[in-house]
């Protein structure tokens, strides 16, 4: 499973995981000579995220909101730099921040709740952008 699977699967235990993408696929490009692609099929919308982190033991101790470490913290996911640059890689990172650096943590903490939105969580949009 993915790490992103993890995180997922903690915060929405019932949902099947092998099927959450953690990286989008990029748009294909439409010519005249390919043949139309079918849309993949609308996430199933499987609840707001927000109040179930904030029912989690230990989230009013937690700055989940805006930090990565505190959220995995709360999932009871490893936080260290190294699982954080699995995440980032899983996400296909290209930045020039530092891993570690504070817009870097930024950056991968709102890729996991867009990724959550996408794959059929409701996460508000100041979480997302």
């Amino acid at each position: 499973m993915s790490f992103f699977g993890k995180i997922f699967s903690k915060i929405f235990p019932s949902a099947n995981a092998a099927e959450v993408v953690a990286t989008p696929s990029p748009a294909p490009a439409a010519s005249a000579s390919s043949p139309p692609v079918a849309a993949p099929p609308p996430s199933i919308p499987l609840g707001d995220v927000a109040p179930i982190l904030d029912a989690m033991p230990g989230a009013s101790a937690l700055n989940w909101r805006t930090s990565i470490v505190d959220l995995l913290k709360l999932l009871g996911l490893d936080s260290s730099l190294a699982a954080r640059k699995e995440l980032a890689t899983e996400f296909t990172y290209s930045g020039s921040d530092e891993p570690g650096s504070a817009a870097w943590n930024i950056w991968l903490h709102r890729q996991v709740m867009t990724r959550i939105a996408a794959n059929g969580g409701t996460v508000p949009a100041e979480l997302r952008d």
